[in-house]
């Protein structure tokens, strides 16, 4: 009995080896900082997350490739998808479109494999580094859709096909493209894993510190609570209270992120709807920092800047990325809500009474 793995085309197969080969590479490099930094700790169930969604996206994938069809994420409701377009034999129409698309795609490696190669070179000669692991993170992200555009054979026929389509209908419905599409989370999910470079990190860190000091002096200065502002110290009459970097709220923003991506990579199937959650992600992940800094500071300005040392610090760190997380489940049901379904069902309805009308009159008749 032939299984699903021997029925892929064998470009496709070679690509999986080769990816599977460079991936091990970047789990490599990557780990370090899994192992010594807390904010990166999520880091080890990237490897995790990455096999179960590649091995629950088989079923699209080999849909895409043998012609049968698109999958149902492909289509902008979620839905199955339109079967207005008569399936097409034969090989898929080429064109401009195309070759700027297989032109774009080679660009595309090209760059990813030198970013790959300074990344392979820096850690060579210095080592562990944050920039070499971010290059080299970066060049395997593109080379990942790249390969697998390149390596999807560009006459399967699409049965969403029309001569007379646009050039977006062709970008949209052209099967490379849906297959780089499908693997978009196990490309782009090394990224965050992954410690950006350490002048933007520091950039970040400094501008979400800013504003998380900033909001905290407001409410408690709106709150007529006394209290005074110098740089990142509060100083409250407890004593002064100094917001430090792990404040900031880039750790739980990295983890939040990763959480979004994946939850919004597995139950979510229109592309908007999923940029959609992980911009909603990164958004909870400042508002539950937001209150994590209130609740702290209001605890040192009532018991003292040593009653939020330590365990208590640490817990309502984590508690960030729970209520973050708790917070995307919820709001999963209202993502994949379909608004157009009840008035499809109605059209469909409505359809199939004037069929049974018109063979009732044609019985009479």
């Amino acid at each position: 009995m032939e299984t699903n793995a021997i029925r892929l085309p064998l470009s496709l197969k070679a690509a999986f080896v080769v990816l599977g080969i460079l991936a091990v590479h970047v789990v490599l490099a990557q780990a370090y900082f899994w192992q010594n930094r807390e904010d990166y700790l999520f880091g080890y169930l990237v490897p995790l997350f990455v096999l179960y969604v590649i091995w629950e996206r088989k079923d699209a994938l080999l849909a895409l490739v043998s012609g049968r069809g698109h999958p149902d994420w492909a289509t902008e409701s979620g839905g199955e998808p339109e079967e207005s377009a008569p399936r097409q034999s034969g090989e898929a129409p080429r064109g401009w479109t195309s070759f700027l698309l297989i032109s774009a795609a080679w660009m595309g490696m090209v760059g990813g494999a030198m970013a790959f190669l300074i990344g392979a070179f820096v850690l060579g000669v210095m080592g562990t580094s944050g920039a070499g692991t971010f290059f080299l993170t970066s060049g395997f992200s593109l080379i990942v859709l790249c390969v697998l555009f390149l390596s999807t054979p560009g006459d399967i026929p699409n049965p969403k096909w029309q001569s007379e389509a646009s050039w977006s209908q062709r970008l949209r419905y052209d099967t490379r493209v849906q297959v780089a599409l499908l693997f978009l989370f196990p490309a782009l999910i090394w990224l965050i894993s992954a410690p950006l470079v350490d002048a933007l990190e520091r950039q970040v860190s400094l501008f979400l510190l800013n504003q998380v000091t900033a909001v905290v002096f407001f409410v408690f200065d709106m709150t007529m609570h006394p209290i005074q502002q110098h740089g990142n110290v509060l100083m409250l009459p407890s004593g002064p209270v100094h917001v430090a970097e792990a404040c900031s709220g880039i750790r739980s923003l990295t983890a939040c992120l990763f959480a979004g991506s994946f939850l919004a990579a597995v139950f979510l199937k229109s592309i908007w709807r999923k940029i959609a959650l992980v911009g909603l992600a990164m958004l909870f992940a400042f508002f539950t920092n937001i209150l994590r800094s209130l609740f702290l500071t209001a605890t040192a300005y009532y018991k003292g800047p040593e009653a939020i040392e330590g365990a208590v610090h640490d817990i309502t760190g984590y508690a960030v990325l729970g209520l973050t997380s708790l917070g995307l489940i919820a709001l999963l049901p209202l993502f994949n809500l379909d608004l157009q379904k009840p008035l499809r069902d109605r059209e469909a309805a409505e359809a199939k009474k004037d069929s049974e009308n018109n063979s009732g009159d044609k019985d009479q008749a």
